[in-house]
């Protein structure tokens, strides 16, 4: 794969990322949290370790669960959030896992934390003001569902980053993959008797299965190895915008002036966010 072609792949995962906050919004509202993403997850599983389930040892499942688990709070969080907020909100407030992630690393590890990167949160608790028009505290229950996904999906890209190094990725994917899957079959129960996904949600189930978790995990592994780490955080930073612009597009999502301009808080605090990571990964 050029790295053209890399460029290109990784933009299209990215996009289709962004689109998704769309689509799931809509399956929800049919076919229920817990049993979409129990759905999706199989259907994950199922890809993956078909395609790589050799590459699995036991050293790799036990890191790999630990982690799935950890990244399942993120999907539990953000889908339920969608069940009560836009998916331009909901894209918007995701991205700043990019944000939550040092903060992890710092908690978790003893990481040095830069000076620039409070600024970054201090950006994105502002643009989130502006955004919903309320403050951190006051958040409706859908942006304040969408934030705890974010902390989780921090907290994972910080385990992820201290633990990919020594596994085979994809063997580690799959394994995450596997975990979430188990996870959430075991909590559908929860959410009243099991039932088979109704026609209209299996466009859904199969585009996030498919091609937004198995296949994109693919794509971005192949992508990555042509790509700088710079370059590959820049394109995947612009999975807020897809969101945005899907929500637009497709969901009717209409931002007034204050809300443009706390997107953009946000959007500015993740890729000041970006930038700090490219900086000292260059050091």
């Amino acid at each position: 794969m050029s790295r053209t072609l890399s460029t290109v792949a990784l933009l299209g995962v990215t996009a289709v990322w962004g689109w998704t906050f769309v689509v799931v919004h809509d399956a929800i509202a049919i076919y229920g949290v817990l049993a979409f993403l129990a759905a999706r997850f199989c259907l994950a599983a199922a890809a993956a370790g078909a395609i790589w389930g050799r590459r699995l040892d036991r050293r790799t499942l036990r890191v790999g669960a630990g982690i799935g688990l950890v990244l399942a709070m993120g999907y539990l969080f953000q889908t339920w959030g969608l069940r009560h907020t836009t998916p331009t909100n909901s894209g918007l407030i995701t991205g700043l896992f990019v944000i939550f992630a040092p903060v992890a690393d710092r908690l978790l590890y003893g990481a040095r934390m830069p000076r620039l990167r409070w600024l970054a949160i201090a950006l994105s608790l502002a643009g989130m003001v502006l955004l919903t028009g309320r403050t951190p505290t006051e958040l409706a229950l859908g942006d304040l569902l969408t934030l705890a996904c974010a902390i989780w999906l921090g907290i994972h890209t910080a385990l992820l980053s201290r633990h990919a190094p020594s596994h085979d990725p994809r063997a580690l994917a799959t394994a995450q993959m596997l975990a979430m899957a188990v996870l959430f079959l075991l909590l559908w129960p929860l959410a009243g008797r099991p039932a088979a996904p109704p026609r209209e949600v299996w466009f859904a189930i199969v585009l996030t299965g498919l091609v937004a978790s198995a296949l994109a995990f693919a794509v971005q592994s192949a992508a990555q190895k042509r790509l700088s780490t710079s370059r590959a955080a820049i394109l995947l930073a612009t999975e807020p915008l897809f969101a945005a612009l899907f929500g637009y597009l497709l969901a009717n999502d209409r931002l007034g002036g204050l809300q443009v301009a706390g997107a953009a808080l946000i959007l500015g605090a993740v890729v000041l966010s970006e930038a700090v990571s490219s900086l000292a990964a260059k050091r």
